[in-house]
């Protein structure tokens, strides 16, 4: 199992904002704590995406975080990094074969099933939620912390909680088993990224075993 921190793990959104703003809120969030971030780019170009991504990377890399791109293997791969994929994605096994053992490959999942398919399959970890709704534009069913739980169980991989979490939420998950917590409001809102990446990283070792 690859050594990965996940529990302060930030998922950017640029919408709405400017790319050097964008690039400044990432690296306040470095600075911050966060320990693995992954770009989510739903609306750009596969070459915005790449470009957005390799400059998104030279931050990343700089503070020694994981960066793995959301969907797309192509651009993951032209930058060198990990990948998370979603049920309408490439398949977690195929997405092993080309990629190789080396990189982080993350899947979602929402109920034991899945969560035992994706590690079957080849996931190093897995993002369950949505825990509460969120206001992304990410479709998002709501998942119980009590699958949140049986999920963790059910596996031997980390296992992170994602939707609508924030540092005043997060006592929902106090006796949860998971190995991180996923962000996304939580910073990207934040006008000082890296104090609010600071308050979350302490709130969620609280709970994070």
């Amino acid at each position: 199992m690859k050594k990965v921190d996940y529990t302060l793990y930030f998922i950017t959104n640029s919408d709405g904002m400017d790319e050097e703003t964008f690039l400044n809120k990432v690296k306040g969030a470095c600075l911050g704590g966060a320990t693995i971030i992954q770009l989510r780019e739903k609306n750009k170009s596969t070459l915005e995406y790449y470009k957005l991504a390799l400059k998104v990377k030279e931050i990343t890399d700089f503070y020694h975080i994981p960066l793995i791109i959301d969907d797309r293997i192509d651009v993951a791969m032209a930058v060198g990094c990990g990948v998370h994929l979603g049920n309408e994605d490439m398949p977690i096994s195929v997405a092993r074969k080309i990629m190789g053992e080396e990189c982080i490959i993350g899947a979602t999942a929402k109920t034991v099933e899945v969560a035992k398919k994706a590690e079957a399959d080849g996931a190093d970890y897995l993002g369950c939620g949505a825990i509460y709704p969120t206001k992304t534009h990410v479709k998002t069913k709501i998942t119980s912390v009590e699958t949140l739980n049986d999920i963790c169980a059910a596996v031997n991989i980390p296992v992170c909680a994602i939707g609508g979490l924030n540092k005043d939420k997060l006592s929902v998950l106090e006796k949860s088993p998971i190995q991180g917590v996923c962000v996304v409001s939580a910073i990207m809102d934040a006008d000082d990224t890296k104090k609010a990446a600071e308050e979350l990283k302490k709130s969620i070792q609280k709970i994070v075993a």
